[in-house]
């Protein structure tokens, strides 16, 4: 006997409702690169004395122990030494070099859809650091950082949507030799990503042959030039107020290359800078400009984040703070007045000084990143992953902090108040119809333009689910999320003529994909 076919089961509103809930919104409703700017620590007023002292410092200070040849380019510019010696800018040429400087450019990525330009107060939140320990994944407990990690939070950087570039989190700890660990460190970002990335050079001599291997990976000789995919993390300035002579050449040897420059200032209150707040903003303004005299007396109008990361130390026993309130203030600040330059800021967040994921992980991640994203600092680095004051990486750390970036790009991108969202039509409807907003057209239209819904990363379970699906904390959660996306995300960026040229001219310490 032939069976009856089988009725089509009919889904009922509710289910029908709950289905289209589930999945993804249509339009990611916080974005990366909203704008800032909502939160002013600083009056205009204080802004104006701030700079004009640190004009003041770099008029009659000045800087130290500078290296020859910016010496005689300087002066040649109309800059002046010292009794002391010590190189001194007038006013009117740090303010002729602010006038030229480069206002806004293009951040490359590999691939063509993670591009983004860095202007006015637009909001990104990246990687940063130079942790030398990684918080196991199977242990939870810390232990030195290696290449494989290095490459391993790569691609998990690459797989996460509110990572805007990555630049290097940690060091490679297993590769001795310098050269090595420069040309090793380069590739991992090749192989891991197609976002814009960062990477430092520890000396000069590494950044023409890195050079080589990104055209090598591009297709040929000046392919980089032409899309400069990395930028340089140089710190020129040895707080207080001097120069270093090996990041003015690896400063110089950037800018030959094509290497747009991220010019870190960071210095320690009460150790490298004033213990008060202002007083730091000001020493520190002065020597991140000293960083952008220097750069523009070789070549006006070079892209250069303007990045002053001032840090604070815990005066009772000389350790260094990654979070808190202080360094909230000051980070917030120093973009406040980078912007107010006008010129491409970066500043530092989310630097906690856990050891775990726990709660002070949370508070002080959520805290700082929301004050600078505020702020309306362009490039906010240090944003994911970096525990322990910066000694160390968590993979898991890194997962959460990219669900927590976009709570916080939501509250960044504001209200929209338009006659759609003033829902007179909604209201109106509501209380002549069914007396509630459940299931509405308005409502259902809100939920995927106006609300950020976090993954399971984030429990919004009752009591009694949570207990069933195993009373999970968000760490544990995280860590499998992770082994899955590492498990999974096994990108195939560079060609095979690429990597076994890449691989013939250096040696390249991790193993073929």
């Amino acid at each position: 006997m032939a069976s009856k076919p089988r009725r089509k089961r009919k889904i009922s509103p509710r289910a029908a409702m709950h289905a289209k809930r589930a999945q993804a919104p249509a339009i990611n409703p916080a974005p990366p690169g909203p704008t800032g700017g909502q939160y002013q620590p600083l009056s205009e007023h204080d802004m104006q004395q701030i700079y004009q002292t640190a004009l003041r410092i770099l008029a009659e200070i000045g800087m130290g122990e500078v290296p020859a040849a910016l010496m005689q380019k300087a002066l040649a510019q109309g800059a002046q030494q010292n009794a002391a010696g010590r190189l001194c800018y007038p006013v009117s040429m740090v303010e002729d070099v602010i006038a030229g400087a480069c206002r806004s450019f293009m951040l490359y990525g590999r691939d063509p859809k993670h591009d983004f330009e860095i202007s006015d107060k637009q909001v990104r939140f990246g990687t940063g650091g130079a942790a030398v320990q990684t918080l196991d994944l199977d242990t939870h407990t810390y232990r030195a950082a290696t290449l494989r990690d290095l490459y391993d939070f790569t691609r998990l950087a690459d797989a996460l949507t509110n990572v805007s570039w990555f630049t290097r989190c940690c060091v490679a700890t297993d590769v001795a030799d310098i050269s090595d660990l420069d040309i090793n460190t380069a590739y991992a970002l090749l192989r891991g990503t197609t976002k814009p990335v960062g990477t430092s050079f520890t000396v000069a001599s590494s950044v023409d042959p890195i050079i080589d291997m990104f055209d090598l990976a591009l297709g040929g000789e000046g392919t980089f030039r032409a899309r400069p995919f990395c930028k340089a993390h140089i710190s020129p300035i040895i707080s207080p107020l001097r120069y270093g002579d090996d990041a003015f050449e690896v400063a110089l040897a950037c800018i030959k290359r094509g290497v747009p420059l991220n010019n870190i200032i960071a210095a320690q209150s009460g150790a490298t800078a004033p213990a008060t707040i202002a007083g730091m903003l000001a020493s520190t303004l002065a020597e991140t400009l000293a960083a952008l005299l220097m750069v523009n007396v070789f070549a006006p109008g070079y892209p250069m984040i303007f990045s002053n990361w001032p840090f604070v130390i815990d005066l009772r026993t000389g350790s260094f703070c990654g979070s808190g309130g202080e360094i909230t203030l000051l980070n917030a600040a120093s973009a406040q007045l980078s912007n107010w330059l006008g010129l491409p800021s970066g500043a530092a967040s989310s630097m906690s000084d856990a050891k775990a994921v726990d709660a002070q992980m949370g508070l002080e991640k959520a805290m700082s990143s929301l004050g600078v994203g505020l702020a309306g600092c362009n490039m906010v680095y240090e944003s994911a992953g970096m525990m322990a004051s910066l000694l160390g990486a968590s993979f898991e750390a890194m997962l959460i902090d990219d669900e927590m970036l976009s709570q916080v790009y939501r509250v960044l991108r504001g209200i929209e108040v338009t006659e759609e969202t003033l829902g007179f039509a909604a209201i109106e409807e509501a209380v002549y119809g069914e007396g509630h907003f459940l299931g509405g057209q308005h409502t259902m239209d809100a939920m995927q333009r106006d609300y950020f819904w976090p993954s399971k990363l984030t429990d919004r379970e009752q009591p009694t689910v949570w207990a069933e699906q195993g009373a999970t904390d968000m760490w544990q959660r995280a860590n499998v999320k992770v082994r899955e996306i590492l498990a999974e995300h096994q990108p195939a960026y560079l060609s095979a003529t690429a990597e076994r040229a890449i691989r013939e001219r250096f040696n390249i310490l991790l193993p073929a994909a």
